[in-house]
C-alpha cells in the first residue's frame, strides 16, 4: 500500500471551506473535475461523472462536522488501485481568514508502479485544492 498527500492554504475561513467541500455530495460545487455527483443508500453512496463519462463510486467511510473531515473509499472507478481509501480534511490557520485543506489517499496500486499511481492522485488532489483555492 503506498500513499499520497496534498495540503493548501485556502483564502477563507475554516468555516466557509467547510460549508462548501463539507458535504458528501458537494464535488460538483466546487471540482471541476466532477460536474455530476449523484447519492444512494441514504447519502453513504455517491456516484461521480468525470467529463470523459467514466463512473466513479464512491463509498463515505466517517464523516466528522465538528473535526471538518470526511473519510471515503472507492468501490468502483477507471483507476489502477485497490483498497483506495481517501481523507478530506479543513484546519484552522493561525489567520482565521485562512484555513488548511489537508487530501490525504492510500492505495494499492495494480498493474503499475507505486510512483505511478502516487503522481495520478497525488496530480487528482493537487488540481483538486487548487480548483477549491480559485473558488475564493
Amino acid at each position: 500500500m503506498v500513499s499520497t498527500i496534498v495540503t493548501m492554504e485556502i483564502p477563507a475561513s475554516p468555516e466557509n471551506v467547510w460549508q462548501l467541500i463539507g458535504g458528501f455530495n458537494s464535488l460538483p460545487d466546487w471540482l471541476p473535475y466532477i460536474p455530476n455527483s449523484e447519492l444512494s443508500e441514504g447519502g453513504r453512496v455517491r456516484s461521480l461523472a468525470n467529463p470523459d463519462g467514466d463512473v466513479i463510486i464512491e463509498r463515505l467511510e466517517a464523516f466528522n462536522p465538528n473535526d471538518r473531515f470526511y473519510t471515503y473509499s472507492i468501490m468502483q472507478a477507471p483507476f489502477p488501485v485497490t483498497n483506495y481509501q481517501s481523507t478530506i480534511r479543513v484546519q484552522e490557520h493561525s489567520d482565521s481568514n485562512k484555513s488548511i485543506v489537508v487530501w490525504t489517499g492510500s492505495f494499492t496500486p495494480v498493474d503499475v508502479t507505486d510512483q505511478e499511481v502516487i503522481n495520478l492522485f497525488h496530480g487528482i488532489y493537487q488540481d483538486g485544492l487548487e480548483a477549491l483555492r480559485d473558488a475564493f
